[in-house]
């Protein structure tokens, strides 16, 4: 409890900047992990996007577990039929089937369920659709990276722009290897979420980069500040407003992800749920420990913070030393 209000109340300077060699690494770690699983598991698409056929029917008075549901289906030949249940109805997923097979199955089903024949909806879904959602989706990131590059460009600086844009790449590419390892399937809600991510994720930096700007617009010949050490200084202002937003944001959807799919069987929310919890914590760590310290070492680059590092350490001041001997 201690730390916890010595951190709210700004008591405790964490050294975000003096420690950039860790979050490289260990972003270096996530992204490697992250890319090894996109090439070796890839993706596992919803029908949406590779087709398929989904059977609908609904919940009888007896209780049938999601396992009765599979194993009928795959006594029908089905390889690997995906099963959600809601609240009145089940929801059958399954790859491609000819028509004498989607008979075969509506009629087992109908026959291991109580239910009638006509009560067993089917829906043929081609991967088509999928296909024009992905574009559209890729579109919309494009389009969004551009606007986001311009915004900052004016409204801050471009060394900003890059550094922001760097942390949204590295937050989406973390959240896609953690579906490519767990194995959640990837829908449209999926794509919706990966867009939505972004938009936290941009928060983050736009505040944090807000308050670094401000004071470093202040350094000068004759500051007692590098440039690192004025934006650590910004970022440690900043902390305690980005944990606060972040855990708000995240309670909901954790409760959404944790507690309505396994306790309420809310399975078609977890598809979003995962991108946006994923998204949330991975895009706070990036405005604080990628965004940032990438910035500084952009920014240190330029001779007159170069200039004002070599001043402070020569004087004695806890300078930053690679600033001091960087080469523009």
């Amino acid at each position: 409890m201690g730390l916890a209000r010595r951190l709210y109340r700004g008591e405790i300077n964490v050294d975000f900047v003096g420690r950039w060699k860790l979050w490289y690494s260990l972003s270096g770690f996530l992204l490697i992990v992250s890319l090894a699983g996109l090439l070796i598991n890839g993706l596992n698409l919803g029908v949406e996007f590779r087709g398929g056929t989904v059977f609908t029917f609904p919940s009888t008075t007896q209780s049938h577990s999601i396992e009765e549901v599979r194993t009928t289906f795959r006594d029908e030949g089905v390889h690997q039929p995906i099963v959600q249940s809601t609240k009145n109805s089940w929801r059958v997923t399954t790859e491609v089937l000819p028509e004498s097979e989607l008979t075969k199955v509506q009629n087992a089903v109908a026959k291991d369920f109580s239910v009638s024949v006509n009560q067993v909806s089917v829906q043929a879904i081609g991967a088509t659709w999928g296909g024009e959602v992905s574009n559209k989706a890729w579109i919309g990131l494009g389009v969004f990276m551009l606007a986001i590059i311009l915004y900052l460009s004016m409204a801050f600086e471009p060394k900003m722009a890059l550094a922001a844009i760097v942390a949204l790449i590295h937050d989406l590419v973390i959240t896609a290897g953690v579906y490519a390892w767990s194995g959640f399937e990837v829908t449209p809600a999926t794509m919706l979420g990966f867009l939505t991510i972004l938009g936290y994720s941009l928060y983050d930096a736009v505040v944090v980069f807000d308050m670094i700007k401000e004071v470093t617009a202040k350094l000068g010949s004759a500051s007692k500040q590098t440039y690192s050490m004025a934006a650590n200084n910004a970022l440690n202002h900043t902390l305690i407003r980005s944990l606060n937003t972040s855990l708000v944001a995240i309670l909901p959807v954790a409760a959404i992800l944790f507690i309505g799919t396994t306790l309420l069987g809310a399975g078609t929310l977890k598809d979003l749920s995962l991108a946006l919890f994923v998204g949330m914590i991975v895009g706070t760590y990036s405005s604080l420990c990628v965004a940032t310290p990438l910035l500084v070492t952009l920014k240190e680059r330029e001779p007159k913070y170069q200039a004002i590092a070599r001043r402070v350490l020569a004087t004695g001041g806890k300078g930053s030393k690679r600033a001091a001997v960087a080469k523009g």
